[in-house]
C-alpha cells in the first residue's frame, strides 16, 4: 500500500495516486490518478486510500472494455470489405458500358464523407483527376485504386478505436485481403450466451436446466464452427443425426435451441437484422419413432411390494438406515425423492386433525401439496423429527451437488443398490411412485385423488383449476389402503411391519 500513499513536498496531508495504464490514458483523459486524503496519520491514509483505489480500478477496467474488441468483429470486417468490392465491381461494369443499377449511396453520405476525412476526399480527388486522363483503362485503375484506399482506411480506423494484438492485426489484413480465408464463427456466442443464462435466471429458471441446456447450445456452436455450417434447418438435421441419440433427447435439444432462438429473435438487436423473416430452425424437424415394443421396453417400471420389501432389507444390511427410511417414505406418501429430503420439522403439520407432510416446495404447482402421514411412518417420523439436527430436515444430508439437492448422494446409493440385486435401467427410485399409484388404483381409489396424493395435474381444468381439493381426512384413508410393506429385521429371520 505504500506504493498508492505519498506526501507532497513541505506538506503532512497524505495523497494516493495510482498510475493510469498506458493503453488506457487516452481514454481516461490522465497519466495518474491522485487525491488529497485530508488526513496527516499514515494509518488512516491507508484506510481511507482503499475507496479511491477501488474507484480508479473499476474506471480502469470500464476504460478497458469500452476500447476491446467486439465480439463478431471480423464478420463485420468482410461485410464492409465485400460490399465495397461489390460497388467497385458494379462500376467497373459501368466504365465498360454494361447497364447497372443506379448507385444506392446517398448524397447526404458523401457530404458526411467529405466533411469527416477533408484530406483524404481531397487525395481522392486528386487522383481522380489524373486517372481520368487515360481514358478507360484510368477509369478503371481509379477504381481499384479507390477500393485500395478504403482498405487501408478500414484497418487505420478499426486498430486506431481498438487495441488489436499483432496476430489479430495480421488476421485484420489478411480479412481485408481476402475474406473467403476467413472461417465463419457460430452466431452462438459466448457473449450472447451469457445473456442468454442472465435472462433465464431473471425468469427464475432452475440452474441446472439452465446448465443443460446452456451445454446443449455450446455443443450446437461447436458443430457450426468445426463445420463451417450456417444456423438453418438442414444444418440442424445433420447436426441432429450426429449426435446419434434417441428421440426424446433429441427433443430436449430441439427446445433448447427453439428458446434459445426466440429470446434472440426479441432480444439481440444484431440477430434480428442477421436473422430477419428466417424460419425457426428448430422446428418441424420428424424424429425417428420408436416401435410400441421398443416404447414398452424402455418404458419405466414399478417396484412390487416384495422388491421393495428385498431393497429395504438389503439396505439396512449394509448400514443404510437412511436409506432404508426412504425407501419407506417413497412408498408411503408417493412423493419424489427430493421433496422427502427437503422435508424439515416444521412441515410435519396438523390440519383439520390430521398429521401431515407439507410439501411447499416441487418441480410443478401440482407437487405443492400436503400429504397425510400413513399410520406406518408414525413411529419413524417421530425418530426422525428427535434427531433431527440444527437445519431440521428430517433427512439429513452431506450433499455436495452443485445445485443444492439434498438427494444427490441418496439416489446415487439407491442405483447402486438396486443395480446389485438385479433391476435394470427401467427400475429408480422414482419407480416407487409408479408403485403407489398402482397399489391405490388397485384399493379402488378414485384417479382424482390419487393425482392430488402423489402430486399430479389431471388434465382437466375442472379438476385442476376449480376443484378445492380431498379433505386431509380423505386423503387419509385412501393413503392408508397402501399395504404395508413386510420388513425383516436384524436380529431374526421373522417378518414385522412397522
Amino acid at each position: 500500500m505504500a506504493d498508492f500513499i505519498f506526501r507532497k513536498k513541505n506538506e503532512s496531508i497524505w495523497y494516493a495516486r495510482l498510475a493510469v495504464p498506458e493503453d488506457v490514458q487516452k481514454t481516461i483523459g490522465k497519466k495518474v490518478f491522485v487525491q488529497s486524503l485530508k488526513t496527516a496519520s499514515r494509518t488512516e491514509a491507508v484506510h481511507a486510500s482503499h475507496t479511491h483505489l477501488a474507484i480508479w480500478r473499476a474506471q480502469i477496467q470500464a476504460a478497458r472494455r469500452e476500447k476491446q474488441l467486439p465480439e463478431g468483429w471480423q464478420e463485420n470486417v468482410i461485410a464492409a470489405t465485400l460490399e465495397v468490392d461489390a460497388l467497385i465491381k458494379t462500376r467497373k461494369r459501368a466504365i465498360i458500358g454494361e447497364t447497372v443499377p443506379p448507385s444506392s449511396i446517398p448524397a447526404s453520405e458523401v457530404e458526411k464523407f467529405k466533411h469527416d476525412h477533408p484530406e483524404l476526399y481531397e487525395y481522392i480527388g486528386f487522383v481522380v483527376d489524373s486517372q481520368l486522363e487515360k481514358g478507360i483503362a484510368g477509369e478503371l485503375e481509379l477504381q481499384d485504386s479507390l477500393n485500395r484506399a478504403f482498405k487501408t482506411l478500414l484497418q487505420k480506423a478499426i486498430t486506431t478505436k481498438h487495441p488489436f494484438t499483432l496476430d489479430q492485426r495480421q488476421e485484420l489484413a489478411s480479412l481485408v485481403t481476402d475474406p473467403s480465408n476467413h472461417k465463419v464463427k457460430s452466431p452462438i456466442t459466448k457473449a450472447r450466451l451469457a445473456s442468454f443464462r442472465t435472462h433465464r435466471v431473471n425468469q427464475k429458471i432452475s440452474p441446472k436446466t439452465i446448465d443443460q441446456q446452456e451445454s446443449k447450445l455450446e455443443k450446437l456452436s461447436d458443430f457450426l464452427t468445426s463445420n463451417q455450417r450456417p444456423l438453418e434447418f438442414d444444418t440442424i438435421s445433420a447436426w441432429l443425426n450426429s449426435l446419434q441419440l434417441k428421440s426424446k433427447t433429441l427433443t430436449q435439444y430441439l427446445l433448447a435451441g427453439s428458446m434459445f432462438w426466440k429470446w434472440a429473435t426479441r432480444n439481440d438487436e444484431r440477430w434480428r437484422i442477421d436473422y430477419k423473416d428466417r424460419a425457426n430452425p428448430f422446428e418441424h424437424h420428424e424424429l425417428p419413432k420408436m416401435r410400441a415394443k421398443e416404447r414398452a421396453a424402455s418404458k419405466r417400471k414399478d417396484f412390487s411390494l416384495e422388491s421393495l420389501s428385498l431393497l429395504h432389507d438389503a439396505a439396512i444390511k449394509r448400514g443404510q438406515p437412511i436409506l432404508a427410511d426412504l425407501i419407506l417414505f417413497g412408498l408411503y406418501t408417493g412423493a419424489r425423492i427430493e421433496e422427502i429430503c427437503q422435508l424439515t420439522k416444521d412441515n410435519v403439520v396438523t390440519i383439520e386433525g390430521v398429521q401431515c407432510f407439507d410439501v411447499i416446495d416441487s418441480k410443478t404447482v401440482a407437487g405443492i401439496r400436503s400429504v397425510p402421514v400413513h399410520p406406518a411412518l408414525k413411529k419413524i417420523v417421530s425418530r426422525l423429527i428427535n434427531e433431527s439436527k440444527e437445519d431440521g430436515f428430517l433427512i439429513p444430508s452431506k450433499s455436495r451437488n452443485q445445485y443444492g439437492i439434498r438427494s444427490d448422494p441418496y439416489s446415487k446409493a439407491f442405483g447402486r443398490l438396486k443395480t446389485a440385486h438385479g433391476f435394470g435401467r427401467t427400475q429408480v427410485f422414482h419407480s416407487i411412485r409408479a408403485t403407489v399409484v398402482t397399489q391405490l388404483q388397485r384399493a379402488n381409489v378414485k384417479g382424482t385423488l390419487i393425482a392430488e396424493i402423489v402430486g399430479h395435474e389431471t388434465g382437466t381444468v375442472t379438476f385442476d383449476v376449480y376443484d378445492g381439493g380431498a379433505s386431509p381426512e380423505q386423503k387419509l384413508k385412501a393413503i392408508s389402503k397402501l399395504p404395508r410393506l413386510k420388513l425383516w429385521t436384524n436380529q431374526s429371520d421373522t417378518i414385522q411391519s412397522p
